[in-house]
């Protein structure tokens, strides 16, 4: 395959490419010509794009004459090999696909299976969905590979809470960290997060993230709130998601009422958190 292919992308996210090739949404009218392109390729993550990422390939077909569809949402089998700045940004990197987890909400195992190890590519930000799953020979690669990175660190893929041994505790510790993201999507992954903030004293709130679903599986609003509460008690910065179904027709998408929409909105934002700690929850 050649080296001139355009990506297309149904919205923009911190993951997005930024290269000359890289666009997102409807064709603009400046754009490459039709005989500097290879290929054009419709990355869809989220299922709920499908629908746009179909419209998206219809309307690049009309300037170039090989467009294709593909993505986390659409793929059968994520790719075997992962080719660093062609659909994430520079400094992206995945090193495993897969968890050996099957949490009910999570599209992860259904689509990758288990744990396979990749080959290592550079980068400072770590996407993979259970690093920590992995064979120690590999997570020492990985490691290795961060310690040669002039960037802050980041684990945006998530930490597995239940995985965290002394030797993944010193591996960070010997790194600059930008920030590490744990999960509390349950009652019972509260339970499993509250040794962490002591293996990691050396973190700040800020470097320390969990994310935390809300809204599965018809949960109140009140016990909702109540975890998110309990992340931050703990000394984590809260990142909350709300659940969405694999719908991807927008007429049959998941609705949240204003309450519950602004719940997420506050505890997905460090700057709104902070703000509101200070009024009502003791620091």
């Amino acid at each position: 395959m050649g080296n001139r292919i355009l990506r297309v992308f149904p919205h923009r996210t911190s993951m997005t490419p930024t290269d000359p090739l890289a666009f997102v949404g409807d064709p603009p009218l400046f754009r490459p010509e039709a005989d500097d392109v290879d290929e054009v390729h419709v990355s869809v993550t989220f299922t709920w794009d499908i629908e746009k990422g179909h419209r998206l390939r219809d309307a690049w077909a009309q300037y170039y004459p090989i467009v294709k569809i593909g993505g986390p949402a659409i793929d059968v089998e994520p790719p075997e090999e992962f080719i660093a700045g062609l659909y994430v940004k520079r400094g992206v990197t995945f090193t495993s696909r897969g968890c050996l987890r099957r949490c009910p909400w999570c599209f992860v195992p259904k689509r990758e299976g288990t744990i396979r190890e990749l080959e290592i590519k550079p980068g400072w930000i770590v996407q993979d969905n259970n690093l920590l799953a992995t064979s120690r020979s590999h997570q020492e690669k990985v490691f290795a590979m961060l310690r040669s990175q002039k960037r802050a660190v980041g684990f945006p893929g998530g930490l597995d809470s239940r995985l965290l041994d002394d030797w993944i505790v010193e591996q960070l510790h010997m790194l600059k960290i930008g920030q590490v993201f744990f999960a509390a999507d349950s009652e019972a992954g509260l339970e499993h997060l509250g040794g962490v903030r002591e293996q990691l004293s050396f973190l700040s709130r800020r470097q320390l993230r969990c994310y935390v679903l809300i809204g599965f599986d018809g949960e109140p609003y009140g016990k909702a709130q109540a975890r998110l509460e309990a992340v931050w008690d703990m000394g984590f910065m809260p990142f909350a998601q709300l659940y969405r179904d694999s719908m991807h027709n927008t007429a049959h998408r998941m609705r949240y009422s204003v309450e519950w929409r602004a719940l997420a909105r506050t505890w997905s934002r460090p700057a709104a958190m902070l703000t509101q700690q200070k009024k009502v929850l003791p620091r």
